[in-house]
């Protein structure tokens, strides 16, 4: 077996060596720039899964019992322990999903900027916090947080650093143990991660590691969890947001997308098919909040559709673990397929090719050039279904009330893009469409590096929020404690008690409801 420039055997069997199971089985996946076999991988059972949410459950107690400054620590010698290894990392994300060294290293860094950012942030996040009580100056609340316990990381193989180390951050740092499933294709990436934060000083109980096909695994890890953070599709997310239902526990899933770009007619061209193209195309376009349909103004469509054209037969693209290529390969043969079919069936439909359009097995066995569609129309496959493949959709429209009807005419709202010079319209166009991220004058990298802003989508691509306070109280539980200086008897029986009683209530009520006319009208002032 050929290994990627700075990994060795040792590096593997020590990776490997991390799954928890009892048994023999191991598979192996294919590594999308060859074809060949990558290494195997020890198989779990939903046997195993119980075991090692006991074991973790065991430790979450005593990690969680540790001040958070300590668990914040731990979050920032994570993040060097990341970069300083980064060379092996960026080989097993390329290794493994077939991106290029670009958007592999990309990738790293946004996981350690995630640890950096919860390492200094943690504190003031979950900090108790004082709130006004019922009783004023007689009774006292407080809010906490505590740490769910054991939380469920299920992330799939397109990001296998960003969002499954991503989410494994947080919910560590608020005290919980993670029993998180590796991904049948890239599951050496996550290994490698696990056991550098052991040596950042985690106990290794309180991070286990199950490794299997989702559909032996997906619903024993839901039968152990106290909440569930899953990245994926929409479909297998609503399968496993009805399990958790079952069992009352929350989750927090971000799903699929089909996001538009908005291009008005005041557009920096040059800067729009810059954006586009890194937007379109990033990852070989298997990425959650990469841009699939383009709606340009009508006076620009024309100049808008020669450039992006020109610009997409200029990638560059190839396997290769240097910076001498900017698209690698689609990741297995199944999203091959799937890119294969929606053009094929565009173009069947009288969709035009403007752009790419083809497989390219000389470079590999799961290439496929950069496509530009125009012509596309509902009904054709590609029109309303994620591609998640290196394949983008182009339409004119008349003005702002088309272009925004046309955006959010799907299922989806996980992210979008507006361009335009006056900022004050992009930005009231922006309001209008439905998802969870918008960004103007950029394609997708703006809202997901924001880790002070919420990340996720809305509809139907997904429920809940990565990155910011969203980003770990979703794995904490609220408790609101309340303190009396003086006893607080409920009102006498007695009508006449009573009625004074309700009296000088209802002034009470009456008298706050009065000062927050005033403090809405001050805001809004």
């Amino acid at each position: 077996m050929i290994l990627p420039p700075h990994l060795t055997a040792d590096d593997l069997d020590r990776y490997t060596a991390q799954v928890f199971t009892t048994g023999p089985e191991t598979a192996r996946a294919v590594a999308p720039f060859t074809g060949a076999a990558l290494p195997a991988v020890p198989q779990s059972s939903a046997a195993d899964v119980a075991l090692a949410a006991g074991r973790a459950r065991v430790g979450q107690g005593a990690w969680a019992a540790r001040p958070l400054s300590d668990r914040a620590r731990f979050a920032l010698d994570f993040g060097e322990l990341l970069l300083a290894e980064s060379d092996k990392l960026v080989d097993l994300v390329q290794w493994e999903t077939g991106k290029s060294r670009i958007h592999a290293g990309i990738e790293l860094i946004g996981v350690a900027s995630v640890a950096a950012h919860y390492g200094a942030e943690a504190a003031g996040y979950l900090a108790p916090r004082a709130v006004r009580s019922g009783v004023p100056g007689i009774v006292q609340a407080r809010v906490t947080r505590h740490a769910k316990g054991l939380v469920g990381v299920i992330a799939p193989w397109n990001y296998p650093l960003f969002l499954a180390v991503g989410d494994v951050i947080p919910a560590l740092v608020a005290g919980n143990a993670v029993l998180s499933k590796a991904d049948s294709q890239a599951p050496l990436t996550l290994l490698a991660a696990r056991e550098l934060a052991v040596r950042a000083g985690l106990p290794e109980d309180v991070w286990q590691v199950v490794a299997g096909p989702g559909s032996r695994l997906g619903q024993a890890i839901i039968a152990q969890v106290d909440h569930l953070a899953f990245t994926g599709s929409t479909a297998t997310g609503r399968r496993l947001a009805a399990a958790a239902g079952e069992r009352l526990i929350s989750t927090s899933l971000e799903l699929g997308g089909k996001n538009p770009m908005i291009v008005r007619a005041d557009a920096n061209l040059d800067a729009v098919v810059t954006g586009a193209v890194q937007a379109c195309f990033a990852s070989a376009g298997q990425m959650c909040i990469g841009i699939e349909r383009i709606y340009v103004h009508e006076s620009l469509y024309p100049a808008f559709l020669e450039k992006l054209v020109k610009a997409t037969g200029e990638i560059r693209m190839g396997a290769s673990y240097d910076y001498d290529v900017e698209l690698g390969s689609l990741t297995s043969a199944e999203q091959l397929a799937v890119t294969v079919e929606h053009v094929a069936d565009a173009v069947a439909g009288g969709a035009t090719v403007a752009a790419g359009g083809r497989a390219r097995p000389e470079l590999g066995p799961f290439f496929f050039e950069p496509t530009v569609l125009t012509g596309v129309r509902p009904g054709m496959k590609v029109y309303a279904e994620e591609t998640f493949g290196p394949v983008v959709a182009v339409y004119p429209y008349v003005d702002d009330e088309d272009a925004i009807t046309r955006a959010n005419d799907t299922e989806y709202g996980l992210s979008a893009s507006v361009w335009g010079r006056d900022l004050a319209a992009a930005h009231a166009v922006a309001a209008r469409v439905q998802a969870g991220a918008v960004n103007i004058n950029d394609g997708y990298l703006s809202a997901i590096s924001s880790l002070s802003a919420p990340m996720g989508g809305m509809k139907a691509s997904g429920v809940g929020r990565r990155h910011a306070a969203d980003g770990i109280l979703r794995f904490t539980e609220t408790q609101t404690t309340t303190s009396q200086r003086v006893s607080t008897p409920y009102p006498s029986r007695s009508k006449k008690y009573l009625n004074g009683y309700l009296k000088a209530t209802r002034l009470v009520v009456l008298t706050q409801l009065k000062a927050a006319r005033r403090k809405a009208r001050k805001d809004i002032a």
